[in-house]
């Protein structure tokens, strides 16, 4: 900012205030153009960075709506597996019956989980360059609630398989169903974890998929 000074000398107290006032006008108009111009600036950064967030919650959406339904028919299968094998073991059908009934469902017998590549990219960048500061607030708080809940449901996912899934068992299990010898009460333990992993899937990505969707809806208002 460029201040010029008068050439003529000031001759009394009215020349004098009209000069300060000149300045100091010139002063709050480049401040306030100077303010204007980063305003429009953030403004811009942050409509570019919802665009980009919203545009990678629609991906990580469209990967959650087919994972869900993926899981949700692998839960039906796997319970319908196991609801099967304890009806039998209740009814004291006999080992080789039972096993019988095991191979006629071997192709149920899998862990089908699926789970979404969940991407951060765009969040981490608006994060990054400090144009998420600039969003609204209200929004914000609903992109952070999505990818916070995307960070939650990997981690949970990861916890649940350590403590849920016996990869040994599980292995050993699969290795008699393919000698065609399996013992039955052993099978029934390892296809309720898998149905219990499952379950635990679909129940986070029904919760990733509602918070999704409020954040998309809610944006759009």
């Amino acid at each position: 900012m460029h201040l010029e000074l008068p050439k003529a000398p000031l001759e009394s107290l009215k020349d004098f205030l009209k000069h300060y006032l000149m300045i100091v006008l010139s002063i709050l108009t480049a401040l306030g153009l100077e303010a204007w111009i980063e305003h429009v600036h953030h403004r811009h950064a942050a409509e570019a960075a919802s665009e980009q967030i919203e545009a990678e919650i629609r991906i990580n959406l469209a990967d959650v709506n087919q994972a869900l339904a993926a899981d949700t028919h692998q839960v039906e299968v796997l319970t319908h597996l196991r609801d099967s094998l304890e009806q039998d073991l209740k009814a004291n059908v006999s080992n080789k019956e039972m096993q019988q009934h095991i191979l006629s469902q071997i192709d149920s017998f899998t862990l089908n989980l699926r789970w979404p590549a969940l991407r951060h990219e765009a969040w981490d960048v608006s994060v990054a360059n400090q144009s998420a500061s600039w969003i609204d607030s209200k929004r914000m708080y609903r992109y952070s609630a999505v990818y916070a809940t995307q960070r939650e449901a990997d981690n949970k996912l990861t916890a649940n398989l350590q403590l849920t899934i016996n990869g040994p068992r599980m292995i050993d299990n699969m290795t008699d169903l393919r000698s065609g010898s399996v013992e039955p009460r052993e099978f029934l333990h390892v296809v309720a974890q898998m149905e219990v992993i499952q379950q635990q899937a679909k129940s986070s990505l029904g919760q990733l998929q509602q918070r999704m969707q409020n954040a998309l809806n809610d944006s759009t208002r």
